[in-house]
């Protein structure tokens, strides 16, 4: 990561740039980093460029679910934003882009979603979480990508670690099956606010069929694919991802 996380009340963040406010969210074994070009990008063309770390591991048991995680961004926006922000999700991260834009819609002024879930998606596998098998994670953290070498060892290490920690590994399994039981089919009519649907036209844990019926559902929706790019476009196609991403949000200022 490139750059420095900073700490407001209960808040961690990373927050660069001026102008109009654009909130990332990252998926469940994501985090920070996989944000960086886009920060780089967005906070140099007048945005205010905002990613708060999600507590995914820090949530009580009982209230370890995407609703939960919806509300604390909610709380995020109104306390140290204060303004309709543009959501960028990623898997879980869009998850809870589209519970956030269905529950607090003043909140939400675009709503932009790469490989989301909340229709249906690839679990990580039944056997997950297969702790010591590192070559296991190794190969399941790929297939996350088109291109394997996005994998690289310190992303493999990071998602390793979450999986050898046994609260880690339970918590990252009730979110995965907290995302499969909020299903959002019947909400996504409901989402009235400019949407960009941005997705690898490789992605197999989201699988293209979902951004079709989420195009499909979501009225005032605008889908753009991107080639040879698996689950993580912003992470695998950093120059494509900004550029459709730019122009859509200059064609709705």
């Amino acid at each position: 990561m490139i750059f420095k996380t900073k700490k407001e009340k209960k808040f961690d963040f990373i927050e660069e740039g001026e102008g109009h406010p654009m909130v990332l969210l990252h998926g469940l074994m994501g985090g920070l980093s996989n944000f960086d070009k886009m920060i780089s990008f967005f906070s140099e063309k007048g945005f205010r460029v905002i990613a708060p770390q999600l507590p995914i591991y820090d949530l009580p048991v009982l209230n370890t679910n995407l609703s939960s995680l919806a509300k604390y961004v909610a709380k995020f926006i109104d306390e140290h934003i204060k303004e309709p922000v543009t959501v960028v999700g990623n898997s879980m991260g869009g998850h809870i882009g589209l519970i956030l834009t269905i529950t607090r819609p003043e909140l939400v002024k675009n709503l932009v979603l790469t490989g989301s879930s909340g229709l249906y998606e690839r679990a990580f596998g039944d056997s997950f979480p297969r702790k010591g098998d590192k070559s296991y994670i190794k190969r399941k953290t790929e297939e996350v990508f088109y291109d394997p070498a996005v994998a690289t060892d310190e992303l493999v290490d990071d998602v390793f670690a979450v999986v050898n920690d046994r609260m880690k590994g339970i918590k990252t399994v009730m979110l995965a099956r907290s995302a499969i039981k909020h299903n959002m089919m019947k909400d996504l009519p409901h989402i009235l606010c400019p949407t960009c649907l941005i997705w690898g036209k490789q992605d197999n844990v989201t699988p293209p069929d979902v951004a079709v019926d989420m195009h499909k559902y979501i009225p005032n929706s605008d889908l753009f694919w991107i080639d040879h790019c698996g689950h993580a476009a912003m992470m695998e196609r950093p120059d494509e991802f900004n550029e459709i991403l730019y122009k859509w949000l200059k064609n709705k200022s």
